[in-house]
């Protein structure tokens, strides 16, 4: 199945993505932040119902300036502390800013958070290849879309949804810059679970993918 998901995300199509059940026990739909679309924020925000995040690998977040929320935050008194998140006692969430483009209008519209996310991604590329671009320049705080950045070690210390992404797009040696958003279910208000989220996938033909999956790859591949 790995070889489908990769391959999916290459073509610029949904990746549903299973965490793990004694983590978040979530599914979040992953497509590769440069090649998103109006349509596809829609379907995010339609179909899965969740927070429409982007991922970021942790070498271009920092050249970008994108700190760990909780840092940015340690002012606050209501800053995340070690062991504040119920699922992840060990690390602390990998949320960073919320950002829009600077040619959006509200930043919320599904062409503004599009626009975002491809931007984004055009700043990831560039950092990873060495480069920097002036992200000041380009973006402004607060925005819609949430940022997301990845632990420095992927897989090897924290297996969340966003290293989860960040990892499937190393492995399929694609820019590391993933928009992902978590299903949710309309009856229950509760995450969907993984029957149904399955269920929905071979409903629209897209591949669902277990987290168990993509680590066990990343640790027999060695992807670094």
């Amino acid at each position: 199945m790995i070889e489908k998901a990769i391959e999916a995300l290459k073509n610029g199509e949904f990746v549903l993505i299973y965490d793990f059940a004694d983590r978040e026990g979530e599914t979040d739909f992953a497509i590769r932040s440069d090649l998103i679309t109006p349509a596809h924020i829609r379907e995010m925000r339609k179909d899965a119902g969740g927070l429409i995040c982007t991922s970021i690998h942790a070498k271009a977040a920092e050249k970008m300036g994108l700190p760990f929320a909780s840092d940015a935050l340690k002012m606050t008194n209501v800053a995340e502390k070690e062991g504040d998140i119920p699922y992840d006692k060990s690390n602390h969430s990998s949320f960073s800013l919320w950002v829009n483009h600077r040619d959006t209008f509200t930043g919320v519209t599904d062409i503004d958070r599009a626009l975002t996310a491809n931007k984004l991604s055009e700043h990831v590329k560039h950092a990873m290849n060495g480069g920097a671009l002036d992200f000041s320049s380009e973006f402004r705080t607060p925005g819609h879309m949430a940022t997301l950045r990845a632990n420095e070690q992927l897989l090897d210390k924290r297996r969340g949804q966003t290293e989860l992404s960040i990892a499937l797009a190393e492995i399929g040696g694609i820019n590391p810059c993933i928009t992902i958003c978590e299903m949710l279910d309309d009856n229950t208000g509760r995450a969907l679970t993984k029957a149904d989220a399955m269920k929905y996938a071979e409903k629209k033909g897209l591949v669902f993918i277990g987290g168990a999956e993509i680590v066990e790859y990343w640790e027999n591949n060695k992807v670094y």
